[in-house]
C-alpha cells in the first residue's frame, strides 16, 4: 500500500537491507494499534470478517475523500491492489502469524 502502512516496500527493503522494516512513525504505530484493538473486539463479538473489512475500507475511503485529492486516493488503491496481486499482503499476514483459514 502507500507510505501509510507498516510493511516494508521493495524500495524500503533495498534501502534498509533485505527484509528489514523501516522505522514506523509514532502516530502511524498508534493508529495501527487502535485499529488492531477495534478489529480484535469486533472479531470477539463474532462479526464476520467480510463485514469488518468492508466497514474498515469504507471508513478509510471516507477519511481519504475528506483529506486527499482523487489522484492520490487512486494511487493508494492501486498500490494496495498491486500488493494483493504480488502476494505481499498474504505473505505479511502469514509472517505475523495470521490465520489463512478466514479468507472469503
Amino acid at each position: 500500500m502507500a507510505d501509510t502502512h507498516a510493511h516494508a516496500t521493495p524500495e524500503a527493503e533495498n534501502a534498509t537491507g533485505a527484509g528489514a522494516r523501516p522505522e514506523v512513525p509514532e502516530d502511524l504505530a498508534r493508529c495501527a494499534m487502535v485499529i488492531e484493538h477495534a478489529i480484535d473486539h469486533l472479531r470477539s463479538e463474532k462479526f464476520p470478517p467480510l463485514a469488518v473489512a468492508s466497514a474498515l475500507l469504507g471508513g478509510s475511503l471516507g477519511v481519504m475523500a475528506r483529506s486527499m485529492d482523487k489522484e492520490t486516493i487512486l494511487r493508494i488503491l492501486d498500490s494496495a491492489a498491486q500488493s494483493v496481486r504480488s502476494g505481499d499482503v498474504h505473505a505479511s499476514v502469514m509472517a505475523d502469524g495470521g490465520d489463512e483459514s478466514e479468507k472469503a
